[in-house]
C-alpha cells in the first residue's frame, strides 16, 4: 500500500474505519442478545445452551473492539467474559447480583459504543467500579467483600454476624432451592459453618457480612416467604437498631406471593445501594409468549439464522420499483381489454405469466421489510424490570402474538409510542403491592402486550389490570385546564381528553411522569401512520389501549369501484362480499339512518355518492359492497364494481392533508389518481 501523507495512514496500514458500521451494528445485536438471554435465565436451572450464548455475545464484542481500538470497551466485556466464562464452567454458581451487574455493564458498553459511534469520547462513562465489582464476583475467594456506597465500591471495614434460622415445616429444604438460596447468601459476604438442621427442625446458619447490609432480614424474607424466620445479629445493640429500622423499611416484604417454586417474589422499593441490584434482578418481570410454547429464547434463534445485511435505502428502492412495475403491468393489462383474446393468444398468456410473477415478485420483496413485531415487544422486559424498581411495584408481562409481522417502517415508528403506552400502563395503572392486596388483588400486577392481524389491518393492544382511569379526576382535571365536558359525555369522550395536549392526571411531576407530554404525541404519530388509537377501561379492572395500523405502508390488493365517474378503492382484506340490490330492500330507521337485510341480519347502509358528494351515474345500478372492521358489517352503495388489483399505497397526508374517511391514495394503470377508503372510519360513519 502506497503512503498517503494526507491520509494519516503510515505505510503499510490498513484503514479500518469503512468497517466501523457494521462492527457497530454487530455489538448491538450481540447486547440486544446477551441482555433478553440474561433476562430470561432462569437461576435454578443451568442451561449449558444458554451460558454458552450469552458467553459469545460478549466474546464477540470483546474481540471486535480489541480489532478495532477501542481498548475500553474491550477492557470492560474481558471482566465480563471472565466471569461468564467461571460460570459456563460450573466453577461458580449464576446468581441475581451477577446478573444485574452483568446487564449494568451491558448497558455501560452500550454507552462506550454511542461514544465511539457518535465521537464523543468525553461522555464515556467511568467503569472502574464496574470492572471491579465483576473482578469481585469471578474471584471471590482472592477479593475482601465490599459493599458498593453512593460513590461506587467503598471498603467497609466493620462486619455484622448474622444468625439465621429458618423453620422447616417438611423437616428439610428441597434440595434445589437450599442450594440457590445458600448461593444467594453468600454474595452477600461469607458463611462461617455449614447449615445444619437444629433439634428444632430447623435450618441453622451463620453469615458475616459488612454492617451496610442491614436490609438483610427483609431480603431473606423476600427469598423464602417462611413464617418464623428469624435473621439476628449476633452482638451489638446499635446492630439491633440497625435490623429494627431495616424491618420497619420492609415491613410488607414478608407477605410477598410466592411462586410455583415456592420461592417468594421480590418486591422493589427504594433499597440502601447494595441489594437495589439483586432485588431489581430478582423482580417478577417476565416476558412470556401465551400463544405456543417456544423451545428457544428468541434471541438464539434469531441468532442462528443466516442473514445478509442490506442498507434499508436499498431495500426501498427496490420495494419502489416493485411498485411501479405494478402500475406499469395495470396499465398494460388495462390497454389490452380492449383485444380479442382468440386473436391474441400468446400476447394474453404473456400478460397472465406477467402479472403472476409480479404478485410473487411483490410478496417476496414487502417480506424483506416484513420484521416481527417480538422486535418492538422485547425491548419492555428490562425497561419495566427497572421502572418496577424505581415506582416500588411488583409486575408480570405477558406477550401474545409475537409473532404477527409489521412492516419495518411501522415497527421503527410505533416503538416510542409503545414505550410510553407500557410506562403509562405501570405508572399510572398498576398499584402499588399494599394497595392492589386491599382490593384483593394479587400483589403482582400483569400488563399484556397483544398483537394480530385483522383483515389489511395490524391491532395492538396494551391492557393492565389495575385501578383504571377515574371519570371524575379525569373531568376534573379538563375543567382545571379549561376543557369544555359535559357531566352526561360518554365514557369514550371522556378517556379521549388524555389525548389532550399537556393533560396529566398525575398528582406531582417526577421523572417518570406529571408534565402531561405524551398521549398527544401518542395519538398524533399513531395518526401519522394512518392508524387508530381507543381507550377503554373499568374502574378497578385496569385499562386496554387498542392501535390499528395498516399491513405495511408499500402495496396492497384492493377493490375497485366507480362513484359517478370516479374510482375509489377499498382494501380487500375488508370486503366480504357484493351483491345488486333493489329499492325494496332497504329499510328506513326513523331519524336514524337506514338498513337492509343480509340472510337475516340487519346491516347499516351508507351511500358513499352521498358521503363523497358524487353524482350518481343515471343508469346505474345499486351495488351494495359488504364490508368488516372490527368486528362489525356495514353495506356500503356504489354505482360499479370496477374489478381487484394491487395498487401501490401513497401517503395522502405529506403530499396533500388528511382526508376523513381516506386512509391513502393510489395511481391507477390509466394514470388517474384513486383515493383508498379507511374502513374503520366508514364502518363508525354508518353506525353513527
Amino acid at each position: 500500500m502506497n503512503h498517503d501523507p494526507g491520509s494519516g495512514l503510515e505505510a503499510g496500514q490498513f484503514d479500518m474505519s469503512q468497517f466501523h458500521q457494521v462492527f457497530f451494528e454487530e455489538s448491538y445485536e450481540h447486547l440486544r442478545s446477551m441482555e433478553a438471554l440474561l433476562l430470561e435465565l432462569d437461576l435454578l436451572t443451568f442451561d449449558h445452551e444458554v451460558m454458552n450464548a450469552i458467553f459469545r455475545a460478549a466474546h464477540s464484542i470483546k474481540g471486535s473492539s480489541a480489532t478495532f481500538g477501542m481498548q475500553e470497551i474491550a477492557d470492560l466485556t474481558h471482566e465480563a467474559e471472565n466471569l461468564l466464562d467461571k460460570v459456563r464452567n460450573r466453577e461458580l454458581e449464576m446468581t441475581v447480583a451477577m446478573v444485574d451487574t452483568l446487564l449494568e455493564a451491558g448497558d455501560a458498553i452500550r454507552q462506550q459504543l454511542d461514544c465511539r459511534r457518535d465521537g464523543v469520547m468525553s461522555e464515556t462513562p467511568d467503569t472502574t467500579a464496574l470492572k471491579a465489582r465483576l473482578k469481585a464476583l469471578a474471584d471471590p475467594a482472592a477479593a475482601e467483600f465490599r459493599a458498593p456506597d453512593a460513590q461506587g465500591m467503598a471498603p467497609q471495614s466493620s462486619k455484622i454476624t448474622w444468625r439465621i434460622i429458618v423453620p422447616l415445616p417438611g423437616g428439610t429444604l428441597e434440595e434445589k432451592q437450599q442450594a440457590w438460596f445458600l448461593g444467594e447468601l453468600r454474595t452477600f459476604g461469607v458463611l462461617d459453618e455449614a447449615p445444619e438442621s437444629g433439634r428444632d427442625g430447623a435450618l441453622h446458619l451463620r453469615l458475616t457480612t459488612a454492617d451496610p447490609v442491614t436490609e438483610l432480614p427483609a431480603l431473606i424474607n423476600f427469598m423464602l416467604s417462611i413464617e418464623g424466620t428469624t435473621v439476628t445479629p449476633v452482638d451489638t445493640a446499635h446492630q439491633a437498631q440497625a435490623v429494627s429500622e431495616a424491618y420497619g423499611l420492609f415491613h410488607a416484604a414478608a407477605a410477598a406471593p410466592v411462586d410455583d417454586n415456592g420461592y417468594g417474589f421480590f418486591d422493589a422499593p427504594a433499597l440502601p445501594a447494595i441489594v437495589d441490584a439483586a432485588v431489581a434482578a430478582s423482580a417478577p418481570v417476565a416476558a412470556s409468549n401465551q400463544s405456543e410454547p417456544v423451545a428457544k429464547p428468541a434471541a438464539r434463534k434469531a441468532a442462528e439464522e443466516a442473514s445478509i445485511r442490506v442498507s434499508v435505502e436499498k431495500v426501498d428502492q427496490l420495494i419502489n420499483l416493485v411498485g411501479e412495475l405494478v402500475i406499469t403491468q395495470a396499465g398494460l393489462l388495462q390497454n389490452v381489454m380492449g383485444l380479442d383474446a382468440g386473436a391474441h393468444p400468446q400476447l394474453f398468456s404473456s400478460l397472465t405469466d406477467l402479472e403472476r410473477h409480479t404478485r410473487d415478485l411483490q410478496e417476496s420483496v414487502l417480506g424483506i421489510r416484513m420484521l416481527p413485531i417480538s422486535n418492538v415487544f422485547n425491548r419492555f422486559p428490562r425497561m419495566l424490570r427497572d421502572l418496577a424498581a424505581k415506582l416500588g411495584k411488583q409486575v408480570e408481562l405477558k406477550t401474545l402474538g409475537e409473532g404477527t409481522e409489521l412492516d419495518k417502517g411501522l415497527i421503527e415508528k410505533i416503538t416510542d409510542p409503545l414505550t410510553h403506552l407500557v410506562r403509562n400502563a405501570l405508572d399510572h395503572g398498576i398499584e402499588l403491592p399494599e394497595v392492589r392486596r386491599q382490593v384483593g388483588k394479587p400483589d403482582v400486577g400483569t400488563i399484556t402486550l397483544r398483537a394480530a392481524q385483522r383483515g389489511g389491518n395490524i391491532v395492538i393492544e396494551v391492557s393492565d389490570d389495575g385501578g383504571g382511569l377515574r371519570r371524575d379526576k379525569i373531568i376534573a382535571k379538563a375543567r382545571e385546564r379549561g376543557l369544555a365536558i359535559a357531566d352526561q359525555a360518554t365514557d369514550t369522550e371522556v378517556w379521549n381528553l388524555i389525548f389532550a395536549p399537556g393533560f396529566s392526571t398525575a398528582d406531582a411531576v417526577t421523572d417518570v411522569s406529571g408534565r402531561g407530554v405524551g398521549m398527544d404525541v401518542v395519538k398524533r404519530n399513531i395518526l401519522s401512520l394512518g392508524g387508530s388509537v381507543e381507550i377503554d377501561s373499568s374502574a378497578g379492572m385496569g385499562s386496554k389501549v387498542t392501535i390499528r395500523l395498516p399491513l405495511t405502508l408499500a402495496i396492497m390488493d384492493g377493490m375497485s369501484v366507480a362513484l359517478g365517474d370516479e374510482v375509489y378503492v377499498l382494501p380487500l382484506a375488508s370486503v366480504i362480499e357484493s351483491i345488486p340490490l333493489r329499492a325494496e330492500q332497504v329499510r328506513s330507521i326513523s331519524g336514524h339512518g337506514n338498513v337492509i337485510e343480509v340472510r337475516q341480519e340487519y346491516l347499516p347502509v351508507l351511500d358513499l355518492r352521498t358521503a363523497f358528494q358524487v353524482q350518481r351515474k343515471a343508469d346505474a345500478i345499486d351495488i351494495a359492497v359488504i364490508i368488516e372492521a372490527e368486528g362489525v358489517k356495514t353495506a356500503l352503495l356504489v354505482d360499479e364494481l370496477v374489478g381487484q388489483q394491487q395498487v401501490v399505497v401513497k401517503n395522502l397526508e405529506s403530499n396533500y392533508r388528511r382526508v376523513p374517511s381516506v386512509s391513502g391514495a393510489t395511481i391507477l394503470g390509466d394514470g388517474r389518481v384513486a383515493l383508498i377508503l379507511d374502513v374503520n372510519a366508514l364502518v363508525k360513519r354508518s353506525r353513527h
